[in-house]
C-alpha cells in the first residue's frame, strides 16, 4: 500500500526535503552548465551587438539623407545657392545643424564652387576636386564613405557622406565624421569597443580606448573569443555594404568584454555551491516549521470559506505570516466586507430603481468619466408645499405625509423602469433611459406621469377622509441629451445626469402652475409619444440659455385607455 500525504504540512515538508536532495545531486551538472552558459552568452550577445551597431549606423545614414533631402527641397536654400548668398545659406543650414550638431555641412553652387560651410575647418573649394563627387549629375545623390569627409586636410578622419546635386542651383553635402567623438558616442550607446578598418590597409583608422588592437587579426565574421593580457574579449568583424568608398568597403570590428562575465560565472558557481549546501540544511530545519504555520493559516481560511458558503459573513482571524497567506486572509476579509456592502447596496438600490438598472450598476457598466445619452427626464413637485408645511405643526406628521406621497409616486416610476435620480425637498427627479436605454423611454415617462396624476387623485381621497388638505402637483417631462455618470468629489460620488435637458424639464414643471395644467411635456417628447397619448398644444415658453422658444403640450391621457382626469 502506497503511503499518502494527507495534510498540507506533510506535503510541504516532503517537498522541501526532496528539493534539497535534488539540489545536492545537481551540483556537478550545474558547474558544467554554467561553463557552457558563458559560451552561449557570447554567441548570443555578439550578434546582438553587431545588429545594434548596424541599426545605429542605419539611423545615422537616415539622418544624413533626411537633412540633405530637406535642405535640397527648400526653395530658400536653392535661391540662396543661385545668388551665392553665403550668409543666408549658412543661416538655413544652421537650423538643421542645431538639431544634429554632430553633422557637418558644405554647400556648393551650380558651378561646383563652395558657397558656405558649417563646422568644417578646411572644406574643398571646388566640389569637383573630390573624386567621389566630381561626376555627380543633377538631382543625383551619393551615399558612402569619403576618406577625409568634408575636409581636405590629410589628418582628417573618414566620414559618412550624403551629397545631392540640385538642378540649376548647386549641391548640399552632409558629413558624419568617423572620429573619436563618434566612436565614443556609439560606445556609450551600445556598450561596445569599436574599431574602423580601412579597405586597403587592413589596419584601424580609429578605435575606442579599450579596443584590443593587438588581437585585431583574430577577428572573423563570427564571434571569436580571444585573450588580451588580463582581459577576455569576443570579437566580430562586420563588412558593411552601407560604407562603400572608391577603395572598397570600410569594415568595423566590434569587441565585447567578457572578462566580467567569466568572473561572474565562476564567482556565482562558488557561491551557489556554498549557499546551496547551507540552504539544504536550513531548509529542512525550517521546512517543517513553515509547513505547520501555513497549514494552520490555510485551515482558518478554509473554515471561514465554508461559513461564507452558508452566507455567514465572518472574518478570518488575523494571520501574521508576512507573506501571501497573510495577504490572502486580508483579501478574504476585504471580500467579506465587500459582499456585505454589496448586499447592502443591492437592498438600497432596490428602493430607487428597477432590478434591470440595479444589475447594470452592480456589474460596473457605468463609465466613471460619464457618457452622453438621450434620456427623458421627469420632474414632479407639490404645489404650495411651503403653505402646507406651515399649516402642519407636527413635523413627524409632515414627514409621514411626504413618505406616503413619495411611496406612491416612486412605485409608479420604478414600475415604468425609471430611476429616481434625487429628491429635492418635496420634488422628485426621475430619469428614463439612464444608465440602461430603451426605445420607449419617452412613452414610459409620460405613462408614469399620467399614472402619478391618477395615483395622486386616489391619495387625495384618503387624505380628505382623514381631514387633511389634498395635494396638487405639477409634472414636467422633456427628452434630450445629457451627460450621465458618477459625479461628485473623491470622498462622495453619486450617479446622476446633467445638462440643458435637465434644466428644461425643471422649467416645464415650474410652468405647469402658470398654465394651470398638471402634466406638461416639451415638443421633443411630444414627437416621440404623440401616437400613444392624448395631448393638447398650450403655448411656447422661453428658456434661459436657448435661442429658440419651446412649444409645450398638456397631456390629457393615454390613447389605449380612458382619459385620466386631473385630480
Amino acid at each position: 500500500m502506497k503511503p499518502r500525504l494527507t495534510t498540507v504540512r506533510a506535503k510541504l515538508t516532503a517537498l522541501v526535503a526532496l528539493t534539497a536532495i535534488v539540489t545536492l545531486t545537481s551540483l556537478p551538472v550545474l558547474s558544467w552548465i554554467m561553463d557552457r552558459q558563458l559560451i552561449d552568452e557570447v554567441d548570443d550577445r555578439v550578434p546582438e551587438a553587431v545588429r545594434g551597431f548596424g541599426l545605429e549606423l542605419e539611423g545615422d545614414l537616415r539622418d544624413l539623407a533626411t537633412i540633405v533631402e530637406q535642405l535640397s527641397s527648400q526653395a530658400d536654400v536653392r535661391a540662396a545657392l543661385r545668388s551665392r548668398d553665403a550668409r543666408d545659406v549658412a543661416s538655413l543650414g544652421t537650423i538643421f545643424h542645431n538639431a544634429y550638431p554632430q553633422i557637418d555641412l558644405v554647400f556648393f553652387d551650380a558651378a561646383g564652387r563652395r558657397v558656405a560651410q558649417i563646422e568644417v575647418d578646411a572644406p574643398p573649394e571646388d566640389m569637383r576636386t573630390v573624386p567621389e563627387l566630381a561626376g555627380l549629375a543633377a538631382d543625383q545623390e551619393f551615399q558612402g564613405v569619403i576618406e577625409h569627409g568634408c575636409e581636405t586636410g590629410a589628418g582628417a578622419p573618414p566620414a559618412f557622406v550624403v551629397a545631392k546635386r540640385i538642378r540649376d542651383a548647386g549641391a548640399v553635402i552632409a558629413c558624419l565624421p568617423l572620429d573619436a567623438d563618434y566612436l565614443k558616442e556609439v560606445q556609450q550607446k551600445l556598450g561596445l569597443e569599436l574599431a574602423f578598418v580601412a579597405p586597403d590597409k587592413g589596419g584601424t583608422i580609429g578605435n575606442t580606448s579599450r579596443f584590443p588592437v593587438a588581437s585585431l587579426t583574430y577577428a572573423t565574421t563570427g564571434p571569436t573569443l580571444v585573450n588580451a593580457g588580463k582581459d577576455d574579449w569576443a570579437l566580430a568583424r562586420i563588412a558593411l555594404k552601407s560604407m562603400p568608398s572608391l577603395k572598397g568597403n570600410y569594415g568595423v570590428v566590434v569587441a565585447l568584454a567578457v572578462t566580467d562575465i567569466r568572473n561572474i560565472v565562476r564567482h556565482n558557481l562558488a557561491w551557489a555551491m556554498a549557499v546551496l549546501l547551507a540552504a539544504t540544511v536550513l531548509s529542512i530545519a525550517l521546512g517543517a516549521r513553515l509547513a505547520s504555520v501555513m497549514s494552520r493559516a490555510l485551515s482558518r481560511v478554509n473554515t471561514a470559506l465554508q461559513k461564507l458558503q452558508n452566507h455567514e459573513y465572518v472574518h478570518v482571524d488575523m494571520i501574521h505570516t508576512g507573506d501571501e497567506i497573510e495577504d490572502l486572509a486580508i483579501g478574504f476579509n476585504t471580500m467579506v466586507d465587500g459582499l456585505k456592502e454589496r448586499d447592502k447596496l443591492r437592498t438600497t438600490f432596490g428602493k430607487y430603481m428597477t432590478q434591470t438598472v440595479m444589475e447594470h450598476l452592480m456589474k460596473g457598466k457605468v463609465q466613471l468619466g460619464g457618457e452622453t445619452l438621450t434620456v427623458t427626464i421627469l420632474f414632479s413637485d407639490i404645489r404650495s408645499f411651503t403653505t402646507i408645511s406651515e399649516e402642519m405643526n407636527d413635523a413627524q406628521a409632515l414627514v409621514r405625509l411626504l413618505n406616503e406621497y413619495f411611496t406612491e409616486m416612486v412605485s409608479i416610476v420604478m414600475q415604468e423602469d425609471g430611476v429616481v435620480d434625487k429628491y429635492i425637498g418635496d420634488a422628485i427627479m426621475a430619469v428614463f433611459g439612464a444608465p440602461v436605454s430603451k426605445k420607449d423611454d419617452a412613452v414610459r415617462a409620460v405613462r408614469a406621469a399620467v399614472r402619478m396624476r391618477t395615483a395622486l387623485s386616489d391619495l387625495n381621497k384618503r387624505l380628505t377622509a382623514r381631514g387633511m388638505r389634498p395635494l396638487r402637483t405639477g409634472i414636467g417631462v422633456h427628452t434630450g441629451v445629457v451627460v450621465a455618470g458618477n459625479i461628485g468629489s473623491e470622498q462622495r460620488m453619486e450617479y446622476t445626469v446633467i445638462g440643458d435637458a435637465v434644466n428644461l424639464a425643471s422649467r416645464l414643471e415650474t410652468s405647469t402652475k402658470e398654465m394651470g395644467v398638471d402634466v406638461l411635456i416639451s415638443s421633443d417628447t411630444y414627437e416621440l409619444v404623440k401616437d400613444t397619448c392624448i395631448a393638447q398644444a398650450i403655448r411656447e415658453i422661453t428658456v434661459k440659455g436657448r435661442s429658440e422658444p419651446v412649444m409645450t403640450y398638456e397631456v390629457r391621457g393615454l390613447r389605449d385607455a380612458s382619459e385620466v382626469p386631473a385630480p
